[in-house]
């Protein structure tokens, strides 16, 4: 079978459990990101599957994570009205990148999106700082744990890019050292969860070092974004909201970044 760029796929060696995107093909070697997950891998072309159900199916699950935050907007309209912390969402996948706008602008926030590749965003980061004056920051893109009989995490050279991810929290943290003046958000799939909270990430995956789904990192950004500021947001609950819970994400208490005015 012929696969071509953009193509979706599965991988017969791991029980088609995934589905991923073809983003580059070398010498019979297929890149991939996951459609939903935000996970790379590669894989030869023999080893895919074409993924021939309807994709639409899978994005429905982007409409169940809205529900779930049914309880945070929930908010008293009639009196009062309220300014939410503006978000900055940096991913290094445009597809994703779209699909959390969107869950922003469902979730009626102020967010500003680009995309820049994990390699690149602490050279640029600052000057999105710095013109955007952010509430909240999300860091984000692909990576992935390469040595899975390794059970010491603790070498970023086992991760493709959270050794990235890293260096993109020193920069942000040069420009608001204030972990509650600028709440960021960290990691993708399998990330060195540890060295991501201790560069200075207020929440990161993955404690467990599992996958992540596309919109968790727009969920944990829209749940501070719209708790009270000043008042500490409610942890447990938060990360519960995401795909995998406490296993894909995890953080330190931190207080929210909405503004609460009256009358409206």
């Amino acid at each position: 079978m012929l696969f071509k760029i953009g193509d979706l796929v599965t991988r017969n060696s791991y029980n088609n459990d995934i589905v991923f995107k073809i983003v580059d093909i070398k010498d019979n070697v297929a890149i991939l990101n996951g459609f939903s997950i935000r996970l790379s891998a590669d894989s030869d072309i023999s080893d895919l599957s074409l993924y021939d159900s309807d994709k639409d199916e899978i994005l429905k699950e982007d409409s169940n994570f809205l529900e779930r935050m049914n309880d945070i907007v929930s908010l008293d309209r009639d009196e009062y009205f309220y300014l939410p912390g503006k978000i900055l969402h940096i991913d290094a996948d445009q597809d994703y990148l779209d699909r959390c706008m969107k869950f922003y602008k469902d979730m009626n926030i102020l967010s500003y999106g680009v995309v820049i590749k994990e390699n690149m965003i602490s050279s640029k980061i600052k000057d999105y700082l710095e013109d955007i004056n952010p509430d909240v920051l999300v860091i984000t893109g692909h990576d992935v744990y390469y040595d899975k009989n390794d059970v010491n995490y603790n070498d970023l050279k086992n991760y493709k890019n959270s050794k990235y991810f890293v260096n993109a929290i020193k920069e942000a943290r040069k420009y608001q050292s204030d972990q509650e003046k600028l709440i960021i958000i960290a990691g993708a799939c399998q990330s060195d969860y540890e060295e991501l909270i201790k560069a200075g990430s207020n929440f990161a995956s993955s404690p467990k070092r599992i996958n992540i789904h596309a919109l968790d990192p727009a969920i944990i950004a829209s749940s501070v974004s719209l708790s009270a500021r000043g008042k500490p947001i409610k942890l447990i609950d938060i990360l519960s909201k995401t795909k995998y819970g406490k296993d894909g994400l995890g953080g330190i208490i931190t207080n929210g970044t909405m503004y609460v005015g009256y009358p409206r």
